[in-house]
């Protein structure tokens, strides 16, 4: 028997538990042994619920009893997480994660711990919930050298984009919807200014080049100024706008961003909607490989939490590689990268196309029958430096949405 414990018991750390119940059988012959939940901690009590009889209040009590060998760690947040973490890891015992914030600041300094004590740092569930994405870089395609991954990493974003391109509603009106249903915070931030998807493509984009990417430094821009007559360019074009994280390598050049994108209906993940994630890799050899399925809430995440926990049942005292080295990966300026954007401008065509044709060259014009006083173009492909140069010499810019067909 294997004693495990659980660090949190919010919405991810009762899934844990509930999978580990549900499926319990399945789960202790895949593991080889039968796994027992052991301690669960939050600074909470459960009175009435049955797991009130593992709780504890203090970390120290996990850390120091020898009987447990795997810990859950699905707090959330990089403090006291990290310090749990790394103390657990140091004391020789594997830790599974849903936490990204943690796995995106400290993920290769974990690993290492790990390493040094042939045990597991394990974190399927901290990019994409329940979709596997981690084990296959890692494992699956190891034959081919990734050069691309692109992903709609966020299902808040990605339900607020879908209702106001199906309902022609505006950004705040959609988020107080998704607020009420409970798959927005009180405070969104971390969602719609992009931060979310930012950490998990810097984790993406670790494991897929072999060296630290440092979340910091991608440039990040969220949804908070896609409006709903953006959505009526997008539909009278067949297109659609989503949440991108993207890293690409570019012969010996590495870029990584995350920003809304305009895609066509041929592109594979235009047909991602409502909070479902999709993510797209590249490998040079095997071309196209697409992971979809449920980006976040309680039993997805927690399923991947506790696939992870098996894992490291089944590698006690062996470390599972990971190719996630401490040297960091220098990320070329994104404004050296190339892409085309769709451009709305006040005033007819009439009167600024030879503007805009001047500042931007050959542009493909169109326009929506009720927007009288406004058109949009889409550039050729062109730098974001240039771009940015060429915009100046436009006077009514109102927005700008990189482009991929």
């Amino acid at each position: 028997m294997v004693k495990v414990a659980v660090l949190g018991y919010g919405t991810v750390g009762s899934g844990v538990v509930e999978v580990l119940h549900t499926n319990g059988e399945s789960i202790n012959k895949k593991a080889g042994e039968e796994i027992e939940v052991k301690y669960v901690l939050d600074l909470r009590d459960f009175p009435g619920d049955p797991i009130q009889e593992k709780i504890v209040h203090e970390f120290d009590i996990i850390l120091n009893d020898p009987e447990i060998q795997v810990i859950a760690e699905v707090m959330g947040g990089v403090n006291p997480a990290y310090q749990y973490v790394k103390a657990a890891l140091e004391a020789g015992k594997s830790v599974c994660t849903s936490n990204k914030e943690l796995v995106a600041k400290h993920g290769p300094e974990l690993l290492n711990i790990a390493r040094e004590h042939n045990h597991n740092f394990l974190f399927e569930a901290s990019v994409g919930g329940g979709i596997p994405i981690i084990r296959p870089l890692n494992q699956s395609l190891t034959a081919d050298e990734i050069c691309e991954i692109t992903g709609i990493l966020n299902g808040t974003t990605n339900y607020i984009l879908t209702k106001m391109n199906k309902e022609g509603l505006g950004f705040d009106e959609v988020l107080k919807q998704a607020q009420d249903l409970g798959y927005a915070e009180r405070n969104p931030e971390a969602d719609v200014e992009g931060y979310d998807a930012c950490r998990k493509i810097a984790i993406l984009a670790s494991l897929a080049f072999g060296n630290h990417v440092d979340f910091q430094e991608i440039y990040t821009e969220g949804i908070t100024k896609i409006s709903a007559d953006d959505f009526k360019y997008a539909n009278k074009m067949g297109n659609s706008i989503k949440l991108f994280g993207k890293t690409k390598k570019v012969e010996d050049k590495f870029y990584a961003m995350v920003a809304p994108v305009m895609i066509s209906d041929t592109h594979p993940l235009y047909a991602v909607n409502d909070v479902f994630n999709g993510i797209l890799v590249k490998g040079n050899v095997l071309g196209d490989v697409m992971f979809y399925g449920s980006g976040a809430g309680k039993l997805p995440t927690a399923s991947a939490v506790v696939s992870d926990m098996i894992d490291a049942v089944k590698h006690k005292n062996t470390t599972v590689v990971q190719q996630w080295s401490s040297k960091k990966l220098e990320l070329t300026d994104i404004m050296l990268s190339q892409k085309a954007f769709f451009v709305r401008v006040q005033g007819t065509v009439e009167e600024k196309l030879s503007q805009v044709e001047k500042a931007f060259g050959n542009v493909q014009v169109i326009k929506v029958e009720d927007l009288k006083q406004e058109f949009g173009f889409i550039t050729q492909v062109m730098s974001e430096e240039n771009f940015e140069r060429a915009q100046a010499c436009v006077e009514g810019i109102i927005t700008r949405i990189r482009v991929e067909m």
